[in-house]
C-alpha cells in the first residue's frame, strides 16, 4: 500500500522518459513570445481608449476583452505545457519550462489583479487620467505583466552557447521590447513624446516646478531605455536590427498610445531615425564594445543623441519652451544617467589582494 501511495501520480520506463522530453526551449519561446505581444498590446489598446475617452463606467469594455484575451492565451499555452510535461512523467517543478516559473507566478498576480480591478471599479469608479496608472489593482497588472512578458528573455539568458542571430535571439529581444513597453505604458506621463516635455505650447512644463519634473522625467526615461540595452549587451552580441526592435517597438507604441498632435509623430520618427543609426554603430562594433570603456562610451551617447534628436524636431514642430541652458544641460544630464548605469551593470575590476597584506 506504502509503494502505491507514494508512486508517481504517471509511472513512464526510462526508455519513455527520454523519448518524451518536456516540452520547453526555443520554439517554445517563439509562442510565448508571440502571445506576450498580443497580451501587451491589448494593454496599449486598453491604455489608448482611457486616453482618448472611449471607456465608459463599466468594467466590461471591448477593449478589456481584448487585454484580459491576451493573458487567457498566453496563461493557458502556458498551463497546458506544464500539464502535459506532467503527463510525461516530469515533476512538477521540471514541468515548468527554465525561465518560466517566475512568468506563472506572474500570472498568477495578474489573474488576482483582474479579480481585484472589477471589484475596485464596481466600489470606487473607473479611474480618470493619471490615476488610472496609480490605481493599486492596475499596478498589480502591471507587476503581473512585467513577470509574464519577461519569460523568454530569462529562458535564452540561462541557456547556453546561443548564437547571435535572430532565430536563436529573436525572441528574447522581443521580450525585452515588451518589458520595457510594459514599464514605459505606467510611466507614460514621463515620456517625451506622450508629453511633449519642454514644448513651447506646454506651459505646465515652463516654471520652476514644471521644469523640475519635466527633467527627472527625461532622466528616469533615459534609465529605463538605457538599462535592458547594456544588460543585454553584456550577455550577447546583438545581430543587426536589435536596437531597432526594442527601442523602435517602444518609441512607436509609446507615440500611438497618446496620439494628438502631428507634431508627436515627427518626434518618432526623429528618435527612430537616431535608433537606426545607433543599431548600425552597434553591429559594427560589436567586438569593441565588448571592452567597459567602449561601452561606457555607447551608455553615455546613446540617450545624449535620442534626447538630442527629440529636441532638435521639438524646435522644428511646436518649438522648444525651454531656455537653451535647461534643454541641453537635460539632454547631457541623461548620458550621464546612462554613464552611471554603466558602472553598476559591468562595475571596475576589483583587484586582488596580494598575498601577506594584512
Amino acid at each position: 500500500m506504502s509503494s502505491t501511495l507514494f508512486r508517481r501520480p504517471f509511472p513512464m520506463s526510462a526508455a519513455a522518459q527520454v523519448e518524451k522530453a518536456a516540452i520547453s526551449g526555443l520554439r517554445f519561446d517563439w509562442a510565448m513570445v508571440i502571445l506576450s505581444a498580443i497580451f501587451v498590446g491589448g494593454l496599449f489598446l486598453d491604455g489608448w481608449a482611457h486616453n482618448h475617452g472611449k471607456v465608459d463606467e463599466s468594467f466590461f469594455t471591448p477593449w478589456h476583452a481584448f487585454f484580459y484575451g491576451g493573458f487567457l492565451l498566453t496563461a493557458l499555452a502556458l498551463i497546458s505545457v506544464v500539464v502535459v510535461n506532467r503527463r510525461r512523467g516530469h515533476g512538477l517543478f521540471a514541468s515548468i519550462p527554465d525561465g518560466y516559473k517566475t512568468t506563472l507566478t506572474g500570472l498568477m498576480i495578474f489573474g488576482a489583479g483582474g479579480v481585484g480591478d472589477m471589484l475596485w471599479h464596481a466600489i470606487f469608479g473607473i479611474e480618470r487620467g493619471i490615476e488610472a496608472l496609480f490605481s493599486p489593482t492596475h499596478l498589480m497588472l502591471g507587476v503581473g505583466i512585467a513577470m509574464v512578458v519577461s519569460g523568454p528573455l530569462r529562458a535564452a539568458w540561462n541557456r547556453r552557447g546561443i548564437a547571435a542571430s535572430w532565430r536563436t535571439l529573436g525572441p528574447a529581444l522581443l521580450s525585452t521590447s515588451l518589458l520595457m513597453s510594459t514599464l514605459s505604458f505606467f510611466l507614460m506621463f514621463a515620456h517625451p513624446i506622450n508629453t511633449l516635455i519642454g514644448g513651447a505650447r506646454h506651459r505646465h512644463f515652463l516654471n520652476d516646478i514644471g521644469v523640475m519634473a519635466g527633467m527627472m522625467a527625461l532622466l528616469v526615461m533615459a534609465a529605463l531605455m538605457i538599462g535592458p540595452i547594456l544588460l543585454i549587451m553584456r550577455r550577447w552580441r546583438l545581430p543587426l536590427g536589435a536596437l531597432t526592435l526594442i527601442w523602435g517597438l517602444h518609441t512607436a507604441g509609446m507615440a500611438v498610445l497618446d496620439y494628438e498632435r502631428i507634431s508627436q509623430f515627427w518626434l518618432a520618427v526623429g528618435m527612430f531615425v537616431v535608433v537606426v543609426v545607433l543599431d548600425l554603430l552597434v553591429w559594427r562594433f560589436r567586438t569593441a564594445l565588448r571592452m567597459s570603456d567602449n561601452l561606457r562610451i555607447f551608455a553615455f551617447a546613446a540617450p545624449v543623441l535620442l534626447f538630442a534628436a527629440y529636441f532638435a524636431v521639438l524646435d522644428r514642430t511646436e518649438g522648444i519652451g525651454w531656455s537653451i541652458h535647461l534643454w541641453t544641460g537635460s539632454v547631457f544630464l541623461t548620458g550621464v544617467t546612462g554613464l552611471l548605469l554603466s558602472y553598476l551593470l559591468m562595475p571596475p575590476t576589483i583587484p586582488v589582494e596580494e598575498i601577506g597584506d594584512s
